[in-house]
């Protein structure tokens, strides 16, 4: 393939990488001009997030394996496409059920693009510059992450919320049309295979259980979910092995210890850091006391500091031994949540730059390292897989991080607002969160460098 092609094929996936989390992080600054235009509640309002996380991750190996039968550049054209047009249609909604109803839509489309971007990318590039081209699209991602809520904001404050709905509709737009004229290829390694329906909504089922328990914790009836979610995911398992033809295929696991190991690194990782930025938002605007504006750009320290990382960090992947510095950078995110136990309500604020910053780079270091052990450990026949599987530990363990802090916050400061009486409360749970995100984090690094292989 010609090198135009390939940077082509990298601007057009690196595009679509760059809508979905713009648009997950730069939704929450519209989420209140939308619940005044349509009287939503706070757990109607959830759900317009909600409902779009829970259709992607379930959706996701479906499609990857449905991709893999009948092309990824299809599939990958039909997600952008699918997300475009619902975005433009919550643009035109009347109602905020029907936006719950799009966003869950938008998700069908994501899910499309997630099971293909990445299986896309790895075989347009040959694997000495594969964690390059990683590098670039995983920077691409964290800036989009850093610059959400700005532009969010601003398009919300001067244009209204359905700006933003329109404007990531018309993009998604252009990215699909520019898809079918740059992707010269479907990658069907799987055509003529049989899909398996009955795996599917196994799946389905136990994902959607685990991820919605998840983030019902502290409930009674969230532990219900989860026991329920880990036995149907371990029974999709035992239904899997006894196929010739899975959805699929969790033998990949079992014999590729690359593979396995990375990817229960990336589930980990996410578990242990997505909800810092939850966490570091409440502590900045309710203990010290900022403007939200200012506490956005003490957060946006740490996206940078990822985005630059992880374009460094996937060049250096190629040349180096990337299992150790995904490694390196769980040791590093380990130091940095160890660090956050002890902030207190007059810690330095420049401090806490400095250590979001050092969050930063580890999350960075290991991010686009860690994709390219997964993407690189498997034949061009699980591509799909693959990408799907890294999606599907993201949003799993998001939801688990997410979880553990809304449960301590609930246990240590309950349903209520955080007023000054209560910040000596709601410092306790943040100080058990970061202990628990620390100790599973070491725990990732220790299972990480099992991969490390020495010389």
């Amino acid at each position: 393939m010609q090198e135009i092609n390939k940077n082509s094929a990298l601007f057009v996936i690196g595009l679509s990488s760059f809508l979905v989390p713009f648009m997950g992080s730069a939704i929450n600054l519209s989420l209140p001009q939308i619940s005044h235009a349509f009287a939503l509640g706070a757990v109607s309002q959830s759900w317009i997030a909600s409902s779009y996380l829970i259709a992607t991750a379930l959706l996701q190996v479906p499609f990857a394996r449905l991709a893999d039968m009948h092309g990824r550049k299809r599939f990958f054209v039909a997600g952008l496409s699918v997300f475009g047009i619902t975005n433009l249609l919550c643009g035109f909604a009347q109602s905020g059920a029907w936006i719950i109803a799009l966003r869950a839509l938008s998700g069908l489309g994501s899910a499309m693009m997630f099971g293909t971007s990445m299986a896309i990318l790895v075989s347009v590039f040959p694997q000495r510059q594969r964690g390059k081209a990683i590098g670039i699209n995983t920077a691409v991602v964290y800036f989009a992450l850093a610059s959400g809520p700005f532009f969010g904001g601003m398009l919300t404050q001067y244009f209204g919320w359905q700006s933003l709905f329109f404007l990531m509709g018309l993009l998604s737009m252009i990215a699909a049309a520019f898809a079918v004229f740059t992707l010269k290829k479907e990658w069907a390694e799987a055509r003529g295979e049989h899909f398996d329906l009955a795996g599917s909504v196994i799946y389905a089922a136990g994902l959607f259980c685990l991820i919605f328990g998840f983030s019902e914790l502290p409930g009674y009836y969230a532990y219900i979910l989860i026991v329920g979610g880990l036995v149907g995911i371990v029974g999709f398992a035992i239904y899997e092995l006894r196929l010739q033809q899975p959805v699929f295929d969790v033998r990949i696991f079992s014999g590729n210890k690359a593979f396995s190991l990375s990817s229960l690194s990336a589930l980990i990782n996410y578990a242990c850091t997505f909800g810092v930025a939850f966490l570091m938002s409440l502590y900045l605007q309710y203990v010290r006391g900022l403007e939200p504006q200012t506490a956005g750009f003490i957060l946006i320290a740490q996206a940078l500091v990822q985005c630059l990382v992880s374009l460094y960090g996937g060049r250096l992947s190629d040349r180096h031994n990337p299992s150790l510095l995904a490694t390196c950078g769980m040791a590093l995110l380990t130091i940095g949540l160890i660090a956050l136990v002890f902030v207190t309500a007059t810690t330095s604020l420049v401090w806490i730059v400095l250590l979001l910053m050092l969050f930063g780079f580890g999350f960075g270091l290991f991010s686009s390292p860690n994709a390219n052990v997964i993407m690189s450990s498997v034949d061009k026949c699980f591509y799909g897989q693959a990408s799907a599987t890294m999606g599907t530990m993201r949003l799993t363990g998001q939801a688990f991080s997410m979880g553990v802090a809304t449960m301590t916050i609930s246990l240590f400061v309950g349903n209520k607002l955080i007023t000054s009486e209560l910040h000596d409360d709601f410092m306790r749970s943040f100080r058990v969160t970061f202990i628990i995100f620390a100790v599973l984090c070491a725990a990732g690094t220790y299972t990480s460098s099992f991969r490390v292989k020495r010389k």
